[in-house]
Formats: structure tokens, C-alpha cells, sequence
């Protein structure tokens, strides 16, 4: 039962792992437009053909958001708090099990067959709540995720329209880049971060 619940654990970690990687991997696009001037905004630079170009560095973004940052937190108290669920249940079984094995044979037939029914059932009951936790954080994680995406995507848009209206905006990654060099003079990442933290920071006033 230990290796078991342990395998478990391990999945759920690796849910969990899925889950924040897939907050990492950001398609810059967006939508939406509000005001969100910046006075010290980086000038565009201009390619060849005219277009304005400029680039955000994602995981420097991801780690310097604030919102990112609680949300990765209160998904990791989520799963912790879906573990200690799922451990309970699991040493409450194991225990009356063990003391089945002890003191079955006390037991009268019949009282034994009621036994072994009801250990069958939760046995069977806890495999099923292995994979609905496990379901239950992917749930999580994608809904969080998504509301994380979103805030992002339309503030860049946002960003673009009442600054210099970029055409294109580079996504760049350690891991998970489209480009091989990218112009630090097109750097836009930390007014971004900026902007997305005051943003951020004036929801969790008004709540």
C-alpha cells in the first residue's frame, strides 16, 4: 500500500509539473484595449520592410508577475490540500485492513464477508479518487492557467494600442524560443511587467 499511495503522490506531482510549464509556454496575441500609456515605453525598432518590431521575455515575465507567482502558490496549497484528502482515506484503509488480517478470524462468517465487501468497495472507491484528484487539479490548473493567459494576452494589446503599436511582438523563452537572436534594444519585457503589476495590484485593492 505504501509504493501505491507513493506512486500516487508521484503522479500527482507530475500533474502538477505539467501544470505550471504549460503557465510558462505563452503565445504573446491578445485582445481587448484599454488605457494603459507608458511614458517610458522602449521606441519601436523598424525592420527593413517598416515593420515595428519588439519582444517579451516570457519566463522573465512569469517570474516577476505577481499574479503568476500567487497563482503557482495557490495551486501548489490546492494539491496539498487534494493530497491530505486522499492520504487520510488511504491510512484510514490501510489501518482497518490491517486489523482485519489480525482480528478476522474473531469474526463470525458472516461478520468476515460484510467486512471483506465493505474493504472491496473502498479499495475500489479509493483507485476511482485517485484518478478524479488527479482530474480535479488538471481541471484547476487549466482554468487558472487560462484566466492567467488571458490577463496577459489582452494587456499586451492593450499595451500596443496606446503605445507604439507595434506590429509584430516576439515571444522569446529559455526553452521554447522561435528565434535565435532577438535585438535586446526590442526588449519590451519590463514595461510589461510593470504595467501588469500595477494592473494587478489595483484588482486586489478594489476586492
Amino acid at each position: 500500500m505504501e509504493n501505491k499511495t507513493t506512486k500516487i503522490l508521484l503522479a500527482l506531482n507530475a500533474v502538477l509539473l505539467l501544470g505550471l510549464i504549460g503557465i510558462y509556454i505563452i503565445h504573446f496575441a491578445g485582445i481587448g484595449v484599454k488605457t494603459h500609456h507608458n511614458a517610458d515605453a522602449v521606441a519601436p525598432i523598424n525592420s527593413e520592410g517598416g515593420l515595428k518590431l519588439a519582444y517579451i521575455d516570457s519566463d522573465t515575465l512569469l517570474a516577476k508577475y505577481q499574479y503568476a507567482k500567487d497563482l503557482e502558490k495557490q495551486l501548489l496549497e490546492y494539491k496539498d490540500s487534494q493530497e491530505r484528502n486522499y492520504t487520510q482515506q488511504m491510512e484510514k484503509f490501510q489501518k482497518d485492513y490491517q486489523d482485519y488480517l489480525q482480528n478476522g478470524a474473531n469474526l463470525t462468517l458472516t461478520q468476515q464477508q460484510s467486512t471483506e465487501a465493505e474493504l472491496k468497495q473502498r479499495a475500489e472507491r479509493l483507485s476511482t479518487l485517485e484518478q478524479e484528484l488527479m482530474s480535479k487539479i488538471a481541471e484547476r490548473q487549466l482554468a487558472e492557467n487560462t484566466k492567467l493567459l488571458n490577463a496577459i494576452f489582452a494587456f499586451v494589446r492593450e499595451y500596443n494600442a496606446e503605445n507604439y503599436q507595434y506590429d509584430v511582438i516576439f515571444r522569446k523563452t529559455f526553452n521554447d524560443s522561435p528565434t535565435m537572436y532577438l535585438n535586446p534594444g526590442m526588449d519590451i519585457t519590463n514595461e510589461i511587467v510593470e504595467g501588469l503589476n500595477k494592473e494587478y495590484e489595483s484588482l486586489k485593492k478594489k476586492q
